[in-house]
């Protein structure tokens, strides 16, 4: 589908490193970016959020380059984005929407495919006037995968009784998940979750650690569902180690409140290997960006290790770096190369045995 993306900037200092990582969430999505128009504003525009005059320029870029679809690098109020609609006579989609729809394109699992349909419907509910006699022309396509053209002409009533439903599925999933956890913690065995910046290269080193095979690839949300694997560590015992969804800046609060379930392997871990692109040069953004997820998901007091992952491309040794308190704080691995796994391993057995003074019996791990 050939897209034109609206990029704007506001001013942040970081503006080139988020316009570059949104055309990567469009290409993801499946589209074709025929052009990219930017404004500069201080503040977005009350009506439209680029102005007037910068919307005429867009109207007519679309217009030469036969755009389909217009993709916002920014969240849209429901009347911003009908007020874009009218103007370009397309269909747009903004920031929020279009990683809902890599959600959906994504998810594999039952469960993971609630918890999209469920975000989505959450955000249609509060866009509900938006109706297009061009959207019948439509179908699919990049914002409009999971619940589907049909559901955008249902009314409130019907909306709410269907997130009800999922409410209830996703009830039932968390409480087997939880039946599960306590298994695990009568069993004494420690749980490590896997948690960064999508694209950090977690799957790549869950499947370095524990040979599960999970999918992986260099594209932003490669993995969705949680995958979770038990894993013999020689001084450690039998660990269990999780693989989970990838966080990334401005998340839309429904999906990260749809995704609870999910996120409740982290919220739940004994550690947190936090994994950071080490390549990237915002690496400390995506940190600080983790962090915020992880607060808001109640999971900021969990012991955690920053597993600084690609030292292949950023040119460190492997290595295992301790705080002033003589914790280990970094490990710096290649999870590609299979590098820096023995320091990783090594700090997986030393946070059991401080664990195991206080909680666990190592020994039965």
């Amino acid at each position: 589908m050939k897209v034109l993306i609206v990029s704007v900037d506001l001013g942040e200092p970081d503006y080139a490193a988020h316009a570059e990582e949104f055309v990567m969430l469009a290409k993801g999505a499946g589209a074709e970016v025929v052009a990219t128009v930017v404004a500069r504003r201080a503040r977005p525009d009350a009506a439209h959020f680029i102005g007037s005059g910068k919307l005429e320029e867009a109207v007519l870029i679309a217009g030469e380059t036969q755009a389909e679809l217009v993709l916002f690098d920014q969240a849209l109020t429901p009347a911003q984005q009908r007020n874009l609609e009218r103007g370009f006579k397309l269909r747009v989609v903004d920031r929020v929407a279009l990683i809902l729809d890599i959600f959906a394109l994504r998810a594999k699992s039952h469960e993971g495919k609630l918890q999209v349909e469920l975000a989505q419907l959450q955000h249609l509910s509060t866009r509900l006037t938006r109706m297009w006699s061009h959207l019948e022309r439509q179908r699919g396509g990049i914002g409009m995968r999971g619940p589907g053209e049909a559901q955008l002409e249902m009314d409130r009533r019907m909306i709410g009784d269907k997130v009800r439903v999922l409410r209830e599925r996703l009830a039932r999933v968390q409480r087997q998940r939880n039946t599960q956890r306590r298994a695990r913690s009568r069993s004494n065995t420690l749980s490590i979750s896997l948690v960064g910046y999508t694209n950090a290269g977690k799957s790549t080193l869950f499947n370095a650690l524990t040979r599960a095979g999970a999918y992986a690839a260099d594209q932003l949300f490669a993995t969705l569902d949680t995958t979770t694997r038990r894993v013999w560590i020689e001084g450690a015992g039998q660990v269990v180690i999780s693989d989970t969804v990838g966080f990334i800046r401005e998340l839309p609060p429904t999906l990260i409140a749809a995704f609870r379930a999910t996120l409740e392997e982290t919220v739940q871990a004994d550690l947190l290997l936090h994994v950071v692109d080490a390549a990237s040069p915002q690496r400390d953004e995506q940190i600080a960006e983790v962090n915020k997820v992880l607060e808001d998901i109640g999971a900021a007091d969990i012991p955690r290790i920053l597993v600084y992952n690609k030292i292949d491309l950023a040119g460190y040794e492997p290595r295992m770096e301790r705080n002033e308190h003589g914790t280990i704080a970094r490990v710096f691995v290649s999870a590609v190369r299979r590098t820096g796994l023995d320091e990783l391993r090594g700090a997986i057995v030393e946070f059991g045995q401080i664990v195991g003074n206080n909680t666990f019996n190592v020994e039965n791990i």
